[in-house]
């Protein structure tokens, strides 16, 4: 039987306590072998008790690891996501908010196109197939204009320049 490759988690936090355990537990049921890393990027919420509860309560197993990570001061988004780089261990990385605005059941389908060897990057949409959510007028005509300009040259079909899903194959160093 093939062997899936295994997917790394990212996972930034701030100030999530109402959807941590909840997104965490999401994560943990997707069928895919998977390191979940959690950086709190100095969460004043109760998020850090709530993480180091989920920690001491979570066993890993050959579908789940879970590394909790925290940091004094919120330093921002990004510096949550380069600090949880620094432990990947996966052939394939994520980005997943904790707020629950996607839905890690989604994460085959984000897969699919790496696994398949068609793409080496996938970006997830709010735009593209299943539901959607309402979105903001002027947030859609930036969007759509910013689409025209990454696209201007006509080899480019981008349908959100935004996303959140980030999904990223090894490289071949």
């Amino acid at each position: 039987m093939e062997s899936r490759p295994r997917l790394s988690v990212l996972v930034p936090v701030y100030n999530e306590v109402a959807t941590v355990r909840t997104l965490l537990a999401r994560v943990m049921a997707v069928p895919i072998p998977k390191e979940i890393i959690v950086v709190d990027d100095g969460s004043t919420d109760g998020t850090r008790a709530v993480l180091e509860e989920v920690r001491a309560a979570t066993r890993e197993t050959p579908e789940n690891r879970l590394v909790v990570l925290f940091q004094e001061h919120n330093q921002g988004k990004g510096a949550a996501v380069r600090r949880a780089v620094e432990h990947v261990t996966g052939e394939i990385a994520l980005v997943q908010d904790a707020d629950l605005e996607y839905d890690p059941a989604e994460y085959p389908r984000l897969l699919q196109p790496i696994l398949d060897g068609h793409a080496d990057v996938v970006f997830g949409s709010r735009f593209a197939g299943g539901t959607r959510r309402v979105l903001f007028f002027w947030h859609t005509v930036a969007n759509r204009l910013l689409t025209l300009s990454y696209g201007s040259d006509g080899t480019q079909n981008v349908d959100d320049t935004v996303p959140n899903w980030r999904n990223v194959a090894p490289c071949g160093n």
